[in-house]
């Protein structure tokens, strides 16, 4: 394989700005695929539904739920279940495409299901929208 020469500071600088900047929007993809996920498969997605899906506790999920009504993504209240905004579903929808998408790009390259679906889910939230076009033209070519 050609080695190629490191990028100059300024280019990587930005790289990594936009990779914080992706990893808040992390938890609001996770959280909002799943709570859509859970929604069509039990009717209401509860706050224990999503901590055990996740593997994180009852606190760590309220909070991280609250920080995300905060931001728009869903509401709650107490004893009830939480549901997504406008704006959650929108974010729950385009994770779920990405995911599917990315699943498939994986297999056509003959990387098994169980190891596909676990790199699916380490490289769906870095990956760029532009670096997705360039997959799904590419997969459409297939």
């Amino acid at each position: 394989m050609k080695k190629t020469k490191t990028t100059d500071l300024s280019l990587r600088s930005k790289a990594f700005k936009t990779t914080r900047r992706r990893n808040n929007e992390v938890a609001a993809e996770d959280y909002s695929e799943l709570i859509a996920d859970i929604i069509e498969e039990r009717g209401e997605a509860r706050v224990g539904h999503i901590a055990d899906h996740l593997g994180v506790s009852h606190v760590t999920a309220l909070r991280t739920i609250r920080r995300l009504q905060e931001e728009g993504y869903l509401f709650t209240s107490p004893h009830k279940p939480v549901e997504l905004t406008a704006k959650g579903k929108k974010v729950a929808e385009f994770s779920k495409e990405r995911h599917e998408l990315l699943l498939s790009f994986f297999l056509k390259l003959g990387v098994p299901k169980k190891v596909a679906e676990v790199d699916v889910e380490g490289v769906e939230h870095h990956i760029s929208k532009e670096t997705l076009g360039y997959i799904r033209r590419f997969m459409e070519r297939c």
